[in-house]
């Protein structure tokens, strides 16, 4: 779960709970703040009465949220004819997920039907006080919010509050079970029971865990001695900036000491239209079954556009292994690393 503010845990509300005190029923009306619409004309609180909404804060490489996405869209799907409204609130993180064409991009990738608000400037964020990526809001059909979830998870319970709003609302759900989906890629979720490896921010704002030395003139980092476990070295010229890293010159790599199933990286070129080849490496060997679904048996991928590129998917016992990833042209942004 990705954080904005502080957030102790994942907060819940018990299922038909009372109205959860937020900012004096202004949620919903706060959707007139969003910057624009993706599936959609904008929609008011007059279109919203009398439905069941679902509003689902997201960012598109956030890997939290992606692995909530099957279920988000597989409701949509099943309890629209119901009076189940979904809509998804795109608030980004990082200033490229600002850009409309790369979440219209994200939207078709992903299969997301249902309408989408962006809220660049945070105002739809602040109506409901959001704190974190994902977070999902159930608002009853008088227009009060009824439950809120941050994070992966509860997928029953978010289910079970929905009939529950919709069967007040005069809809029989009672029949109706449970959602089944089958996750693949980047949606599947995590290995919990293996996953050490917390998520790590590569630009100076947020970097943790940072062990190449201190280059000497220029910007040229070389691998310390030995890298300890969840830390992370640079080799070649970066440039270090608030939220990423920028590649100058050929053959910059990136290592990382990590325990996980999963390895992903948010990256990009820096400039749109442009690409970049890399290579990664487990244990300075090619990846073979253990690739992800951005790169081939030897580990080669390209970097195309902005996004979350899933980089390894161990298939075998999850142990410690060190991670590389080398990129054979300049010109390209790494901005964090999420495991799963």
């Amino acid at each position: 779960m990705r954080k904005r503010s502080l957030l102790a845990g994942v907060l819940t509300a018990g299922a038909i709970a009372a109205p959860i005190a937020l900012s004096g029923g202004e949620q919903v009306s706060g959707l007139r703040h969003a910057t624009g619409w993706l599936n959609s004309p904008p929609l008011t609180e007059a279109d919203l009465h009398g439905k069941v909404v679902l509003v689902d804060f997201w960012t598109y490489t956030c890997i939290n949220w992606l692995r909530t996405a099957p279920y988000v869209r597989a409701w949509a799907t099943k309890y629209r004819d119901d009076g189940l409204v979904v809509i998804g609130v795109h608030t980004p993180e990082f200033e490229f997920e600002k850009d409309e064409s790369n979440v219209r991009s994200a939207v078709k990738e992903m299969g997301i039907t249902y309408p989408v608000a962006t809220d660049n400037d945070y105002d739809v964020w602040g109506a409901f006080h959001n704190q974190a990526w994902p977070a999902i809001y159930l608002v009853d059909a008088e227009g009060r919010v009824r439950y809120r979830h941050f994070g992966e998870g509860e997928y029953e319970k978010i289910e079970t509050t929905i009939q529950q709003l919709l069967a007040e609302a005069g809809r029989d759900t009672t029949a109706r079970g449970f959602v089944s989906v089958n996750p693949a890629g980047v949606e599947a979720a995590a290995d919990w029971a293996t996953l050490k490896t917390p998520e790590t921010y590569l630009g100076y704002e947020r970097a943790t865990s940072f062990a190449s030395p201190r280059p000497g003139a220029g910007r040229t980092y070389s691998l310390p001695k030995q890298l300890a476990l969840n830390h992370w070295a640079l080799v070649g010229d970066w440039t270090m900036h608030a939220q990423a890293l920028v590649l100058n010159e050929a053959h910059g790599r990136i290592a990382y000491r990590f325990h996980a199933r999963d390895v992903h990286l948010v990256m990009g070129p820096t400039a749109k239209g442009t690409a970049a080849r890399f290579r990664v490496l487990i244990d300075g060997k090619t990846p073979l079954a253990n690739h992800g679904t951005d790169v081939d048996e030897q580990g080669n991928g390209t970097v195309i556009e902005q996004r979350l590129y899933q980089l390894i998917r161990q298939s075998g016992p999850i142990v410690e292994h060190v991670f590389e990833i080398e990129f054979l042209e300049p010109g390209v942004e790494a901005f964090a690393f999420t495991f799963g």
